[in-house]
C-alpha cells in the first residue's frame, strides 16, 4: 500500500497537510516526538492534582474513603493519556491539523486537572467530565480524519470515533442525571464502572474490523516515559511532605531515614521497570498487547498512591496527623505491592520469561504486607526502611537471575546486552 514519507524529523520543518495514513509497524529508530512529549507534560499537572489529593485524605485517617474517588479521576487521567498514545503510534502525522488536534486534547487534560479538587473532596465530576469532553472532541475528529483519509483503516477509524462519542454522551448524561435528581448517588460508582467497562470495550470491538499499525517499540518506550513521570510525582508528592515536615521541625533522624528510603525504594521500582524492556516482547506477541496495556493501569495507579503514601509519611515526621503509623505504612505499602505483583503479571504476558521468580516476588510482596502490623513499635521511619531493603534485594536476585541466563526473557541479544548493562 503507498504510503506518504514519514514525518519530518525534529528541527527539519514541519508540513502543512500530509494524508493521514497508517505508518509501518516496523519503521526503524521509531522514537517518542517532541509533540508527545509536551503532551506528556500537561499529564504532570493532572497526576500532581490527583496524588496530592489522595495524600491529604490518607493524612485525615480517610484513606478508604478516598481510594474511590482517587480510583475514578486517576482512570480519566490515565484513560484520556492511553487513547492518545495509540492512536499517535499508529497515525502520527506531526503536520498543522495534527499539532492543533493534540493542542485541543492537551486543552482538556488542564480543564480535567482544575476539576480534580472539586471530584475528590465533592463529588462534583463537572470540571473532570468538561475536561473529558473537550479532549475526545479533539480525539475525535483526529480518528474521523483517519477514517477521511486513510481508506485501508476507515471501518477500525470510523468504529473508534463512533465508540468515543457515544460514550462521551453517556458520561454527560451521568452528569447530568446526577445534577437533577435522577440518578441517586448510591449508583454514580456503578454507573462510572459501566462506563468504564464499555470505554475498554471499545478499541478491542474497533479492532476487529482492521487493527491499526501501532508500533511495539514506540509502544513500549511511551508507557516507560509515563513510567518515569510517575516516578517523578513521587518524588514531587515525598517533596511536598518534607517541605511540610521542615515547617514544624529541624531535620532529625527518623525525618532524613525516610527521605532517604523513599527515594531508593522509587530508584529500585525504576530499576525493575526497565530491566526488562518490553518492545520486543509486544512485537512477537500483539495479541497481548491488551493485557499488558491495560494491566498498566494498576501499575501506574500504585505508582501514583506511593508517592501519596510517601508524602504523609514524610510529613509525619514533622507533625502529627490523624492517621495511624500502621495506615500510613499500608499507605506505602499497598502500592508498593501492588507494583511488584502486577509488574511480574504485565511482564510476563508479553515475555517468554517472567522478570523475576514468582517464589522472590511474592516472598517479597508477603514482608512487605506484614511490616506495617508492627509499626506502633517499630516505628513508620524503621519500617519504610524495611521496604527499601526489601526493594534492593528483589532487584539485586532479579539482576543476578537474568545474568546467568543466555537469553533474556526472549528477546534479542541486544536488548539484553542492554539490561545487562543497567
Amino acid at each position: 500500500m503507498d504510503r506518504d514519507p514519514p514525518p519530518p524529523a525534529a528541527g527539519a520543518g514541519i508540513r502543512l497537510r500530509v494524508r493521514m495514513s497508517a505508518r509501518r509497524i516496523d519503521e526503524p529508530h521509531r522514537a517518542a516526538s517532541p509533540l508527545e512529549l509536551l503532551f506528556d507534560l500537561t499529564f504532570v499537572i493532572a497526576v500532581a492534582a490527583v496524588t496530592a489529593r489522595f495524600a491529604h485524605d490518607i493524612a485525615e485517617g480517610r484513606a478508604a474513603d478516598g481510594i474511590v474517588p482517587f480510583l475514578q479521576v486517576f482512570f480519566a487521567v490515565w484513560w484520556a493519556w492511553m487513547n492518545f498514545t495509540w492512536f499517535a503510534s499508529s497515525y502520527d502525522t506531526d503536520d498543522v491539523a495534527y499539532r492543533l488536534l493534540t493542542m485541543v486534547q492537551m486543552a482538556g487534560v488542564l480543564v480535567l486537572a482544575a476539576g480534580v479538587p472539586a471530584a475528590v473532596d465533592h463529588d462534583d465530576y463537572r470540571g473532570v467530565t468538561f475536561g473529558y469532553l473537550i479532549m475526545r472532541i479533539g480525539l475525535g475528529a483526529q480518528w474521523l480524519r483517519a477514517g477521511i483519509e486513510d481508506p485501508a483503516g476507515r471501518r477500525t477509524a470510523f468504529r473508534y470515533a463512533a465508540g468515543i462519542s457515544l460514550l462521551q454522551v453517556g458520561w454527560l448524561l451521568r452528569l447530568l442525571f446526577a445534577e437533577i435528581g435522577v440518578l441517586p448517588s448510591s449508583a454514580l460508582v456503578p454507573v462510572f464502572a459501566g462506563l468504564v467497562l464499555l470505554e475498554l470495550a471499545v478499541p478491542p470491538w474497533a479492532e476487529r474490523a482492521a487493527p491499526t499499525a501501532w508500533h511495539p517499540h514506540h509502544i513500549a518506550e511511551r508507557y516507560g516515559l509515563f513510567t518515569i513521570i510517575l516516578l517523578g510525582e513521587s518524588v514531587l508528592a515525598a517533596t511536598r511532605g518534607v517541605e511540610g515536615a521542615l515547617e514544624e521541625t529541624e531535620v532529625g533522624g527518623p525525618f532524613l531515614l525516610i527521605a532517604v528510603s523513599g527515594l531508593v525504594v522509587l530508584f529500585a521500582l525504576w530499576w525493575l521497570y526497565f530491566l526488562a524492556p518490553a518492545g520486543d516482547g509486544l512485537r512477537d506477541r500483539r495479541h497481548r498487547s491488551y493485557l499488558w496495556g491495560y494491566g498498566h493501569y494498576g501499575i501506574f495507579t500504585s505508582l501514583a498512591a506511593l508517592g501519596a503514601g510517601l508524602e504523609v509519611a514524610v510529613e509525619q515526621t514533622g507533625h502529627g496527623v490523624a492517621a495511624s503509623p500502621a495506615a500510613i505504612c499500608y499507605a506505602v505499602g499497598i502500592p508498593l505491592s501492588v507494583f511488584l505483583c502486577l509488574l511480574w503479571l504485565v511482564h510476563a504476558s508479553v515475555v517468554a520469561e517472567p522478570l523475576a521468580h514468582p517464589a522472590a516476588v511474592a516472598g517479597c510482596v508477603t514482608a512487605i504486607l506484614l511490616l506495617p502490623l508492627g509499626a506502633s513499635r517499630l516505628g513508620v521511619a524503621a519500617v519504610i526502611a524495611a521496604f527499601a531493603a526489601i526493594c534492593v534485594l528483589l532487584t539485586g536476585i532479579t539482576i543476578a537471575a537474568r545474568r546467568g541466563r543466555n537469553r533474556y526473557l526472549g528477546y534479542g541479544r541486544g536488548s539484553a546486552e542492554m539490561g545487562e548493562h543497567t
